[in-house]
């Protein structure tokens, strides 16, 4: 049974934010609320968590996960981003868009697509999450929490929590999110792709 926080939105309480993150180093998969709908998250590391990932949106090993950073030094660490890509991405977070970029040495090869070499990365504009991967001190592994056969991901906690309640450890409830996903702009070319029109405005690229 998946346990159930719930967080202020705006003045997140550092005592629960704490038992997230806890749960987190206990290779935790968690529900946590973003500013593009629900994502799916676990610590890098955490390979059964990545597996229990793919179960639950019914994904194959093909899928695309993001590494949910906390700043654009810490995405920095995971990718290769030239000189145009560095401009375009810095200004347009945090906000809801997701860049498959390719991935440095560092980032684990069962994260990156099987073939091209890389991963999604991503840096949120809701409180909640930046206060959780301040005190994690690393990226999430992380997808979103679009189920199968749906379009968009899960917006409220309470639901999350009666539908998944034996998938998941731990549902962070902070109010309703946004129903769109992200928007991803593939730039593992040179030149930004738009593969998916969500939350954010592509036409800045």
């Amino acid at each position: 049974m998946a346990r159930y926080l719930d967080v202020h939105p705006d003045n997140p309480q550092p005592r629960l934010l704490q038992q997230v993150v806890d749960a987190l180093h206990e290779d935790a998969l968690i529900a946590y609320p973003t500013d593009s709908g629900y994502a799916l998250g676990c610590r890098i590391g955490n390979r059964d968590g990545r597996d229990r990932i793919l179960r639950i949106r019914g994904l194959d090993d093909r899928h695309h996960f993001t590494l949910v950073c906390r700043d654009f030094s810490q995405l920095g660490q995971l990718v290769h981003v030239d000189n145009a890509a560095f401009r375009a991405i810095r200004s347009a977070t945090p906000g809801p868009y997701t860049f498959i970029l390719p991935a440095m040495p560092e980032v684990p090869r069962r994260l990156m697509h099987p073939k091209k070499r890389t991963v999604g990365v991503r840096i949120p504009d809701h409180v909640v999450v930046r206060e959780i991967l301040d005190l994690l001190g690393e990226p999430l592994l992380s997808s979103s929490l679009i189920l199968p056969g749906e379009t968009e991901p899960r917006t409220m906690g309470w639901e999350i929590k009666e539908e998944l309640d034996h998938q998941v450890d731990v549902v962070v409830e902070a109010g309703e999110t946004p129903a769109q996903p992200t928007t991803v702009v593939d730039w593992s070319e040179g030149y930004p792709e738009l593969i998916r029109r969500g939350a954010g405005d592509p036409d800045r690229f």
